[in-house]
Protein backbone atom coordinates (compact mmCIF):
# COMPACT_ATOMS: atom_id res chain seq x y z
CA UNK A 1 0.00 0.00 0.00
CA UNK A 2 1.16 3.18 -0.55
CA UNK A 3 1.09 5.78 2.25
CA UNK A 4 0.77 9.64 1.61
CA UNK A 5 2.83 12.31 3.78
CA UNK A 6 2.02 11.92 7.19
CA UNK A 7 1.02 15.36 8.21
CA UNK A 8 -0.37 17.25 11.24
CA UNK A 9 -3.29 16.02 13.22
CA UNK A 10 -6.27 17.86 12.99
CA UNK A 11 -6.95 20.27 10.63
CA UNK A 12 -6.07 23.71 9.75
CA UNK A 13 -7.82 26.18 12.38
CA UNK A 14 -7.66 29.19 9.54
CA UNK A 15 -9.16 32.55 11.10
CA UNK A 16 -10.78 30.97 13.61
CA UNK A 17 -7.45 30.19 15.57
CA UNK A 18 -7.45 33.44 17.18
CA UNK A 19 -9.96 31.43 19.84
CA UNK A 20 -7.40 28.73 20.84
CA UNK A 21 -9.27 26.26 22.48
CA UNK A 22 -12.41 27.93 23.58
CA UNK A 23 -16.32 27.71 22.34
CA UNK A 24 -15.69 24.05 20.93
CA UNK A 25 -14.75 22.86 17.57
CA UNK A 26 -17.72 23.09 15.89
CA UNK A 27 -18.78 26.68 16.70
CA UNK A 28 -14.38 27.49 15.57
CA UNK A 29 -15.49 25.38 12.33
CA UNK A 30 -18.69 27.59 11.49
CA UNK A 31 -16.52 31.14 12.30
CA UNK A 32 -14.14 29.80 9.91
CA UNK A 33 -16.84 29.15 6.94
CA UNK A 34 -18.46 31.86 7.44
CA UNK A 35 -15.25 34.53 7.46
CA UNK A 36 -13.89 32.66 4.47
CA UNK A 37 -17.11 33.63 2.69
CA UNK A 38 -17.35 36.82 4.09
CA UNK A 39 -14.20 37.90 3.16
CA UNK A 40 -14.21 36.80 -0.34
CA UNK A 41 -14.30 38.23 -3.81
CA UNK A 42 -17.87 38.28 -5.14
CA UNK A 43 -19.30 38.71 -8.34
CA UNK A 44 -21.01 42.31 -8.89
CA UNK A 45 -24.94 42.52 -9.80
CA UNK A 46 -24.35 45.55 -11.75
CA UNK A 47 -21.00 44.85 -13.75
CA UNK A 48 -20.64 41.06 -13.47
CA UNK A 49 -16.93 41.62 -12.32
CA UNK A 50 -15.53 39.34 -9.28
CA UNK A 51 -14.72 42.80 -7.30
CA UNK A 52 -17.34 43.10 -4.88
CA UNK A 53 -16.21 42.92 -0.81
CA UNK A 54 -17.90 43.63 2.04
CA UNK A 55 -17.70 47.19 4.07
CA UNK A 56 -20.10 46.06 6.86
CA UNK A 57 -22.91 43.94 7.94
CA UNK A 58 -25.09 43.78 4.94
CA UNK A 59 -23.35 46.54 2.91
CA UNK A 60 -21.84 45.31 -0.05
CA UNK A 61 -19.39 47.70 -2.10
CA UNK A 62 -18.08 46.62 -5.80
CA UNK A 63 -14.43 48.04 -5.96
CA UNK A 64 -14.90 48.55 -9.36
CA UNK A 65 -18.08 50.48 -10.85
CA UNK A 66 -18.26 51.87 -7.48
CA UNK A 67 -21.68 50.01 -6.86
CA UNK A 68 -23.21 50.00 -3.05
CA UNK A 69 -25.75 47.68 -2.40
CA UNK A 70 -27.37 46.00 0.94
CA UNK A 71 -27.41 42.36 1.01
CA UNK A 72 -27.01 39.54 3.45
CA UNK A 73 -25.12 40.17 6.57
CA UNK A 74 -22.03 37.48 5.33
CA UNK A 75 -23.03 37.27 1.49
CA UNK A 76 -24.34 39.43 -0.88
CA UNK A 77 -26.99 37.37 -2.10
CA UNK A 78 -28.95 35.77 0.01
CA UNK A 79 -30.85 32.38 -0.61
CA UNK A 80 -34.02 34.18 -0.41
CA UNK A 81 -33.42 37.02 -2.76
CA UNK A 82 -32.51 34.16 -5.19
CA UNK A 83 -36.26 32.73 -4.49
CA UNK A 84 -37.66 36.42 -4.69
CA UNK A 85 -35.18 37.29 -8.27
CA UNK A 86 -36.58 33.74 -10.12
CA UNK A 87 -40.35 34.59 -8.98
CA UNK A 88 -39.87 38.04 -10.51
CA UNK A 89 -38.10 36.45 -13.83
CA UNK A 90 -40.96 33.78 -13.85
CA UNK A 91 -43.88 36.66 -13.18
CA UNK A 92 -42.27 37.96 -16.05
CA UNK A 93 -41.57 35.70 -19.36
CA UNK A 94 -45.68 34.73 -18.11
CA UNK A 95 -46.88 38.35 -18.52
CA UNK A 96 -45.10 39.14 -21.72
CA UNK A 97 -46.85 36.04 -23.54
Amino acid sequence: MNKSKSRAKGKVVGSAGRFGARYGRFIRKRVKEIESVSRAAHICPKCDVKAVRREGTGIWACRKCGYKFAGGAYVPETPNLRVAIRTIERSEEKGAL
